[in-house]
């Protein structure tokens, strides 16, 4: 496979992430009527923007047109990594009932006792920022 295939594939991944991630959100606020909390809004903020840009530098097959969605990610990852903390750890959650009109430490999903909506959010997150990071490393390398 030619490394302009690999790349697009790689631009592809990332962007059914971002679809998933933007999906799931979706389906969690407007099918099972979860409402969203201030951290969830950010997290939203920052996820679905990246659909579109992600989607343009697939479109395009240019991935410096994506370098925002690196940032977002980026940001995203720690957003949600601090979002689970104050649903996890028993010295922040107290600190996330005083969140907004929905506190931040209600936890309306719990799979397995640990996956929680802000992990879920952090996964996607942190597989597009990791996967972009490896393909800058690879056009960069040559």
């Amino acid at each position: 496979m030619d490394d302009s295939k690999k790349k697009e594939n790689f631009l592809l991944g990332i962007w059914g992430v971002a679809v998933v991630a933007t999906a799931g959100s979706l389906f969690f606020s407007e099918v099972m009527g979860y409402e969203p909390c201030e951290l969830c809004w950010f997290q939203r903020i920052l996820m679905y923007p990246l659909v579109i840009i992600y989607g343009t530098a697939l479109f395009k097959r240019d991935l410096s047109t994506a370098l925002p969605g690196l940032f977002l990610s980026g940001i995203g990852m720690c957003l949600s990594t601090y979002h689970y903390f104050i649903q996890k750890l028993p010295a922040l959650k107290e600190a996330g009932g005083a969140c907004g009109l929905v506190p931040c430490n209600v936890e309306y999903v719990n799979f397995f006792g640990f996956i929680t909506i802000p992990i879920m959010a952090g996964t996607a997150f942190i597989l597009i920022f990791v996967t972009h990071l490896v393909l800058l490393k690879q056009t960069r390398g040559k």
